[in-house]
């Protein structure tokens, strides 16, 4: 049988988990994660493409950087997209 302290504790670990939650979906559309990305993405193709000796190898790794930045801001909008097929 259920009781009432059983019901509490299943309620706050019911909130524990929403807050967890939460602050996992502030993190992943949070403007820190894009940015460190961004800056992950720009130093790891720029250290790649110095090491195969490409010429101008920092100036060519803005272009995947600022390709995943583009990439991060249409992204809401496909999800609106398929969020809206799954939902019907």
């Amino acid at each position: 049988m259920t009781t009432i302290t059983s019901l509490q504790k299943e309620i706050d670990q019911i909130k524990k988990r929403n807050k967890s939650v939460e602050l996992d979906k502030k993190w992943e559309t949070s403007f820190t994660r894009r940015i460190l990305l961004i800056m992950f993405t720009y130093v790891t193709i720029g250290l790649y493409l110095q090491s195969i000796k490409i010429e101008n190898s920092w100036m060519n790794a803005v272009v995947p950087a600022v390709g995943f930045y583009l990439s991060t801001l249409t992204l809401p909008f496909f999800k609106g997209l398929w969020e809206k097929k799954y939902r019907e």
